[in-house]
């Protein structure tokens, strides 16, 4: 399948219907529920947009020199995943998504901190960070581009791509998002058909097979929980 049309079938979808007909999916922060989300999760700083673009790929440690080299190189439609390394300092403000949209880029996503979340959110750019801070970082260190990182617990290469909404963030091959988006998008239609009609006043367990499904697990037998419509 083709990116233009992966996106164009992506962009309607929700994170979570993806990962439903895909659980093995990489999701960025996976671990998070163990510690304070706050304090942790890599989160997007302006709410309500949807990201789909292929990751290229920057390595840094408290220096956004290379986030520079990245930006510059970087192809229309392209997402910055940033791996700070752990990084203390903000290694992104408000420039560098200015300058992605002037080129076309898809999305800036920072394993670490960014500054300027004022200017940022108001930016028709999809931009997730795990933190922020008002110090920034030196440009003294020129580390590595377009390399295996790691972003939000998990690897992504480049090329890889990258999904995300409110909810988080999906990393997958195109091929695993190929053969995920027709379940994905059947997920969502159901979702969308039980929505409105307990919105119509029907009980959401009556589009459910609650009862029987538990009776076969009392009963040892193999079952799931599924949706009747």
């Amino acid at each position: 399948m083709e990116f233009d049309e992966l996106r164009t079938r992506l962009m309607p979808l929700d994170t979570a219907c993806v990962c439903d007909a895909n659980k093995t999916l990489r999701a960025a922060d996976p671990a998070v529920s163990q510690l304070r989300i706050a304090d942790s999760a890599i989160r997007p700083v302006r709410t309500g947009l949807k990201l789909v673009g292929r990751a290229h790929t920057i390595r840094c440690h408290n220096d956004f020199l290379t986030v520079i080299k990245g930006l510059g190189d970087a192809q229309p439609g392209e997402v910055l995943v940033i791996d700070s390394q752990g990084s203390d300092r903000a290694v992104s403000g408000s420039l560098f998504p200015t300058e992605a949209i002037r080129k076309g880029l898809a999305g800036i996503v920072v394993d670490g901190p960014c500054r300027d979340t004022r200017a940022i959110r108001t930016l028709e750019l999809p931009y997730y960070a795990r933190s922020f801070t008002p110090y920034s970082g030196t440009t003294s260190n020129l580390g590595e581009t377009q390399v295996p990182v790691t972003c939000g617990g998990v690897t992504v290469n480049p090329g890889d791509i990258l999904f995300g909404d409110d909810d988080g963030l999906v990393i997958a091959t195109a091929e695993e998002l190929a053969a995920a988006l027709p379940i994905a998008e059947e997920i969502q239609r159901k979702e969308e058909i039980l929505l409105g009609r307990m919105a119509s006043g029907t009980s959401l367990l009556e589009m459910m097979n609650f009862d029987a499904h538990c009776a076969a697990l009392e009963a040892g037998e193999p079952s799931s929980l599924q949706f009747t419509v």
